[in-house]
């Protein structure tokens, strides 16, 4: 029994100790163990290099508009079927990445999924033309 209880007074003794040391170590050494506030702050964002590929875009995108309304007057006068809300919003967001397609390709950037939209674009509004 007596030994039980010198092995609990050891065990609370180095307890002790311990805590006084790791209250040392903490004054000393608790404020350089935290991360630097630029470490911390730093966040991963996509939609910087996106907005950066976009802005040599914008002169070009001028161009772009020059030369897209004539075409535009053409499918028209080809398709004679009435135009609903739906292939509307299609043709204008096909525009949108024919766009977004030419100005990747004058940057130089990778184009694959550009276009991927934009065929899948057209296939939506073939879809939706023969389906009027």
């Amino acid at each position: 029994m007596n030994d039980v209880i010198i092995e609990y007074q050891k065990w609370k003794s180095q307890g002790e100790d311990l805590r006084a040391k790791a209250k040392e170590y903490h004054a000393d050494f608790g404020g350089a163990l935290k991360a630097p506030p630029s470490v911390t702050a730093f966040r991963f964002k996509t939609g910087k290099t996106k907005k950066q590929s976009a802005g040599p875009a914008k002169p070009g995108a001028s161009e772009i508009k020059k030369a897209a309304p004539p075409a535009a007057p053409e499918k028209k006068a080809a398709i004679p079927v009435k135009l609903d809300r739906k292939t509307v919003g299609l043709q204008k967001r096909l525009q949108t990445a024919r766009k977004k397609l030419e100005a990747a390709k004058a940057a130089g950037a990778p184009t694959r999924d550009l276009d991927d939209r934009v065929y899948e674009l057209e296939d939506a509004l073939k879809v939706a033309l023969s389906a009027d």
